[in-house]
């Protein structure tokens, strides 16, 4: 039986995806600006994507920035996400710069999930696991390919070892090049769902091609989607308020 993890007023993994929007400010005043906007939009969980924080080397400013997010939205749960430059993001960081924000982070009580990457070396991992759990933090073990979409096995594989090192929530992201990339993908997350998942797990494939990913969610396995309010963190990702529409429509029908 897959279990699912209550965070405030949400299930994930039960229902209809969760929409995660992103921060992606690269300061105070921007950060600000993207809040006061989110407050008007359809979303379930926020990620504040610190690679873009210009100040992120500070963890007195990072400890501050996540004061306001909490004290903004109290109600929303808060992913703390650095994606690395290997992995996407847009910031170069050396591996004990990783460790040491993500542990300020996981000790901050200010966060109700983090982001670690599946290949930032298995002990590592096991340690900021071990750390997030001991202070309520679900944690999601994420892996992207932004230059391919791996062969499905490969896929199932990444998600399982997540699974085998106890993140909460397996992800990965891939590249497609073409539709065939994306039925990858999508049966990937299929078999995973009906064979393997024993929890939630996330799954996308990137670009528009890949749109129907964010999509299918409900239909395929993958328990959360990622939309837009500002900009976006990913390419192929859209409006939050549209995405939300969608995903209605489609619950509607499954649901009959």
């Amino acid at each position: 039986m897959v279990k699912s993890f209550r965070i405030k007023k949400i299930v994930i993994g039960e229902g209809i995806p969760k929409i995660c929007v992103p921060i992606v400010g690269t300061d105070e005043e921007q950060i600000n600006s993207e809040i006061s906007i989110l407050k008007a939009s359809n979303f379930d969980i926020v990620e504040w994507r610190a690679d873009y924080f210009e100040s992120v080397t500070n963890l007195d400013k990072v400890q501050q920035t996540l004061n306001t997010l909490r004290a903004s939205l109290p109600d929303v749960p808060l992913l703390f996400t650095f994606r690395t430059k290997e992995e996407g993001g847009v910031r170069e960081f050396d591996i004990q710069s990783y460790i040491t924000l993500n542990e300020a982070v996981i000790r901050s009580g200010l966060v109700d999930i983090v982001d670690i990457e599946l290949f930032t070396g298995d002990q590592y991992v096991k340690t900021l696991i071990e750390q997030a759990h001991k202070n309520n933090v679900l944690v999601v073990l994420s892996n992207h390919d932004f230059n391919s979409t791996p062969p499905k096995d490969e896929i199932i594989l990444r998600l399982r070892k997540a699974q085998r090192l106890d993140g909460d929530i397996p992800k990965i992201a891939v590249m497609p090049r073409n539709t065939k990339d994306v039925i990858t993908l999508l049966d990937a997350t299929r078999e995973m769902k009906e064979q393997y998942a024993d929890r939630p797990f996330i799954t996308m494939s990137m670009e528009g091609i890949g749109l129907i990913s964010r999509l299918a969610g409900e239909i395929f396995g993958s328990a959360i989607t990622f939309g837009t309010v500002t900009k976006a963190s990913a390419p192929g990702q859209i409006p939050a308020n549209e995405l939300k529409n969608i995903l209605n429509v489609i619950h509607k029908n499954i649901s009959k």
